[in-house]
């Protein structure tokens, strides 16, 4: 079991502009554990592209999880769709996994959303990964049904499907802040 002592040894900050392009590389490596559980396609996919990391960081939209020596080892990038704050990409390195850094991020955000006045965080994420929906599941988000899509939503979904993503396996969740 991990102690917080070992989460504390990894700070979050917000993004640096010269570190937009370091991070698709964090993607890429993190994308890979999708390999052991038959999803390589998305091991193989291109990561976030780098205008888009950029303008989320010019926003102050993007954290970076990172080592004792300042170098970021996981990040979070958010957008905001109809009026709540989404989770777009959250990725750590393969060999940080299982530290509670993902978890680390998605609490800090939550914080951050919360007072911001947002009312909940979104986020997309694969049905029965064991790091996706499930992990989710156990840090307060909820899988929406598709009446509970807003129109946003949706149009992630469509994008995902659109990306050669099997739509059947996404789902959407959500986590209310309080």
């Amino acid at each position: 079991m991990r102690t917080q002592v070992e989460v504390d040894k990894f700070p979050i900050r917000l993004a640096r502009p010269d570190e937009v392009e370091h991070l698709n590389e964090v993607e890429r490596g993190s994308a890979q554990l999708y390999r052991t559980v038959g999803y390589d396609d998305v091991a193989e996919s291109d990561p976030l592209e780098l205008s888009r990391l950029s303008a989320m960081q010019s926003r102050d939209h993007l954290w970076v999880i990172t080592d004792t020596g300042d170098v970021p080892v996981g990040f979070l990038a958010v957008e905001i769709i109809d009026d709540l704050v989404h989770i777009e990409e959250i990725s750590v390195r393969a060999e940080y996994t299982g530290k509670g850094l993902g978890s680390k991020l998605i609490e800090m955000v939550s914080r951050w959303a919360h007072a911001q006045g947002y009312p909940a965080l979104t986020l997309s994420t694969f049905r029965s990964v064991p790091w996706n929906a499930p992990f989710y599941s156990r840090r307060g988000f909820c899988i929406l049904s598709e009446g509970d899509l807003t129109p946003g939503l949706r149009a992630v979904l469509a994008h995902e499907a659109a990306d050669g993503l099997d739509i059947t396996e996404r789902v959407c969740m959500r986590r209310e802040l309080h």
